[in-house]
């Protein structure tokens, strides 16, 4: 089965249109951002607080359309990864805005060492604001819209994930 690259973060390009939407939009004061590293990676970093009702803090970006068209056999997102034994979640969005439907797949990475995680399409729960959609419709990759990544779950302090890449299988 072939690999659809949604995002290959080797170069600084590649985090064009990541954007941090955090608990700041129901005035919460946490904070994150993409970054690129020097050694040729992406960082999704920043601070999450609880103060004010907090507790998340996520970056988005749009897939290319043409990307996902090729995807309708994937079934399963793989994500190269890194960082703080620290929960995170991946989501995968079938609607453009900000407020739209997203299915998410928890994921904690390994602090010593780069791993490919394999997260099962079939596994990706729908959401909308944090609360599972039950008798959503399923993930269906090929029409695949927006990649966000997040981390919640009252785990206040510093993050730090690096990424290499985001594929579909």
């Amino acid at each position: 089965m072939a690999t659809t690259v949604l995002f290959c973060f080797d170069h600084p390009e590649a985090l064009a249109g990541w954007a941090a939407i955090d608990d700041r939009v129901m005035g919460g004061v946490s904070r994150s951002r993409m970054r690129h590293a020097p050694a040729g990676h992406a960082v999704f970093e920043g601070q999450l607080s609880l103060a004010q009702g907090g507790g998340f803090a996520s970056v988005r970006a749009r897939t290319g359309t043409a990307a996902v068209a090729d995807a309708v056999d994937a079934t399963a997102a793989l994500i190269e990864v890194r960082g703080v034994a620290q929960r995170y979640k991946l989501t995968l969005f079938t609607a453009d805005g900000a407020d739209a439907l997203g299915y998410q797949h928890d994921f904690v990475p390994d602090a010593d060492r780069w791993t490919l995680m394999r997260l099962p399409l079939a596994d990706f729960v729908a959401r909308f604001r944090g609360r599972e959609v039950p008798g959503a419709p399923a993930l269906d990759a090929a029409r695949l819209r927006q990649v966000g990544l997040m981390i919640a779950g009252r785990q206040a302090g510093p993050f730090a994930l690096d990424l290499r890449s985001i594929t579909l299988a």
